[in-house]
């Protein structure tokens, strides 16, 4: 494991966690980016387009494409902001409701299976290993610093 980069174990494990719930979401033909959106939609009030996409990290293009797909299936409808005649509200239908109980679900019984097999501890240090590389990239102090890293 020394020998594996940083970046490269957290990708081949979010390629892992990625197809893990694909292939759950199949089962009831969906995808993780349904039950990804699904979550993301605040049940009660709904959630403007225009936040759903940074809010997920998700390209316009490909939010597009989910949405078209989720209302096709009648898991959302879309509403005028009655704040901003020109930007859209996106809500669950109650169908949409279900479906994102059952998503939850699958996230809570995922985390729950790996929390249980790791110390509180360890579970902590892996927060705080993920906060700092986030915070590092978003505050660009990787790749646009004045002196290189390499030692």
């Amino acid at each position: 494991m020394k020998d594996k980069t940083i970046d490269y174990v957290f990708r081949t494990t979010w390629l892992a966690i990625n197809k893990m719930y694909n292939e759950e979401a199949a089962k009831f033909d969906s995808t993780m980016a349904t039950g990804f959106a699904l979550l993301s939609i605040d049940p009660e009030s709904g959630t403007a387009s225009t936040s759903l996409g940074p809010k997920m990290g998700m390209e316009a293009t490909s939010l597009s494409r989910t949405l078209k797909n989720m209302e096709e299936k009648g898991l959302i409808e879309r509403k005028p902001n009655p704040e901003d005649g020109r930007g859209v509200i996106i809500h669950l239908t109650e169908f949409g409701r279900e479906k994102r109980e059952y998503s939850r679900d699958r996230v809570i019984i995922f985390n729950e299976a790996i929390k249980s097999k790791l110390p509180e501890e360890k579970i902590e240090h892996f927060y705080e290993v993920a906060e700092l590389i986030n915070n590092m990239i978003s505050n660009k102090k990787i790749y646009n610093q004045n002196e290189p890293i390499i030692k």
